[in-house]
């Protein structure tokens, strides 16, 4: 994801392109020479000259390419430069998360969110205390996966309670995110993120995607304020509206700023009458609070009313506050849907929220396991030698992450990620370990899922637009990664002569100097591999 660079996290929309990274709709679209049919190459020599030659260009000299090929069918190194240095490789990381969720929880794994409370309901349906609802971090309690319905996914809850004979609540409806230990966001995500929906923050209780659509439409007339409004309506954010409606076929500039840590969204600046409006996608503070008030409208239209407060607590709450969830009784429960849909979701989008939610999935599952064995949640020592400190679930995730890898491509170091999505400046990683991973991934009993969730060349997901017309069109199923100054795209490509190939090409610390964009230049690598007519 690219990081905004302006202060105060504001942005400027209209009168410039505004980049949100790899998973915004904004895509540059492809120039006309990655348009034009593909020459092929027949030797690997060729093959291998070209390419070099490619990353050799001046252009290139203050950057850093690190790239590797290998064919899958016979193991041998089709092209390596570089590949064992490390890179950050932005939203490829998310290839990383992906395996892991797959191999650790399997693909038909489904998140469990529990309606919990201290008794049954009377004769009557009234149910005496609070009604807690115990999140695990399901990502599919959102639009995306509802066709667009903002409410549609918390449904369920509503038919559950009603099967369990509640009629009134006459307590408190509580939102518990206390599954998930640590801070809201991933290690090392850069605070002029954090304002948008890929900088989201993470919970055990999350609702779509924890932000909000900003609906910005010019006034009726000239000289008066827009018309502005949330996608759901919700009372948990102040919308403050500074912006004015100006004259038909002026230029738009709307600039958007939250606050971190609080939920109020300012609005400024003009946007012309004859305007078609726009859609921005906004971040909310402490999404489990949206959680409850949107479940107590869903739950109070089917006629369950709640007497008492709706309101979320956490880990630090739970910390003084314990609950045995044990002593209290299941009225029912929902179940996410299976983690092959959601990493479907996740790669194909380049969703930072799920990838996260995935790894504290796993390391949530990890530490649960070790309460369940006696011996505690996982600790390290602290780096200065004092005592074990205990983990964050995020971390429990990123030692699982390390055990994996140790599996999979015996070189954990090949990759040191602190985070599941790739949004830290921090991870750094090898194309070897990334190839090395497509290729344990092109073996593995679920490696049809995972192939069949990475983007398609010309066809879907991130790749949708790039490539179109060409030898890769339909054939390459790849990862992107954007960060600023950072392109990275690794996955699979079937070669013009039927030989599937594994490839991680990665670019770093390049400015484009105007002529092609950074992903034109790495398309142009995997075109000369998809046109490959020569044998490994």
């Amino acid at each position: 994801m690219v990081s905004l660079q302006k202060c105060l996290a504001f942005v400027l929309i209209g009168s410039f392109t505004t980049v949100f990274g790899n998973s915004s709709p904004l895509q540059r679209p492809d120039s006309a020479a990655a348009q034009q049919p593909d020459s092929a190459v027949d030797s690997l020599e060729n093959l291998r000259a070209r390419i070099a030659g490619h990353i050799a260009q001046p252009r290139f000299a203050r950057a850093a390419w690190g790239a590797k090929v290998v064919s899958l069918a016979t193991g041998k190194v089709v092209f390596e430069h570089d590949a064992g240095r490390y890179f950050n490789p932005a939203s490829n990381a998310k290839l990383y998360t992906a395996a892991l969720a797959l191999d650790a929880l399997g693909d038909d794994y489904r998140i469990k969110t529990s309606l919990y409370a201290a008794s049954r309901p009377d004769r009557a349906g009234r149910l005496a205390g609070d009604l807690m609802v115990y999140g695990r971090g399901d990502p599919s309690i959102a639009a995306s996966f509802n066709g667009g319905d903002y409410y549609a996914a918390l449904e369920p809850f509503a038919q559950a309670l009603a099967a369990a004979g509640v009629r009134r609540i006459d307590g408190d409806l509580i939102g518990d995110e206390s599954y998930f230990r640590g801070p809201p966001l991933g290690a090392g995500w850069g605070w002029t993120d954090l304002q948008w929906y890929y900088g989201a923050e993470t919970s055990a209780l999350s609702i779509n995607d924890n932000s909000l659509d900003l609906f910005v439409n010019p006034g009726t007339k000239t000289g008066i304020p827009c018309r502005i409004s949330t996608g759901p309506a919700t009372q948990l954010v102040t919308l403050i509206n500074r912006t004015g409606t100006a004259k038909l076929g002026s230029k738009r500039s709307i600039g958007i700023y939250r606050p971190l840590g609080e939920n109020v969204i300012y609005i400024s600046g003009r946007m012309p009458i004859d305007d078609p409006g726009y859609t921005v996608h906004v971040a909310v503070h402490k999404p489990a609070s949206l959680f409850v008030e949107m479940l107590k409208q869903v739950l109070e239209q089917h006629g369950i009313a709640i007497k008492g407060k709706a309101y979320a607590v956490d880990w630090l709450y739970r910390d003084v506050t314990p609950v045995d969830l044990s002593r209290l009784v299941e009225l029912g429960s929902v179940y996410s849907r299976p983690v092959r849909d959601i990493v479907r979701l996740m790669l194909k989008v380049s969703q930072n929220l799920y990838a996260e939610l995935l790894l504290l999935q796993v390391g949530a599952s990890r530490a649960a396991g070790a309460l369940n064995a006696g011996s505690g949640r996982g600790q390290v020592a602290d780096q200065n030698g004092g005592e074990a400190r205990e983990l964050t679930t995020e971390q429990e995730g990123v030692e699982q992450m390390n055990l994996f890898l140790s599996k999979a491509i015996k070189d954990e170091r090949g990759a040191l990620l602190e985070e599941g999505s790739g949004l830290s400046r921090r991870d750094i990683v090898t194309p070897a370990s990334m190839v090395a991973l497509l290729a344990f991934m092109s073996r593995h009993r679920l490696a049809d899922v995972f192939r069949e969730s990475l983007p398609v060349a010309g066809g879907d997901g991130t790749l949708q637009n790039r490539m179109k017309g060409t030898a890769g069109a339909g054939n390459i199923r790849a990862k992107t990664g954007t960060l600023q100054y950072v392109n990275a795209l690794s996955g699979y490509v079937k070669t013009a002569a039927g030989e599937q190939l594994a490839f991680s090409i990665m670019l770093n610390n390049y400015s484009s100097d105007g002529s092609t964009s950074p992903r034109e230049d790495i398309d142009e690598i995997t075109l000369m591999l998809a046109s490959f007519k020569g044998h490994t």
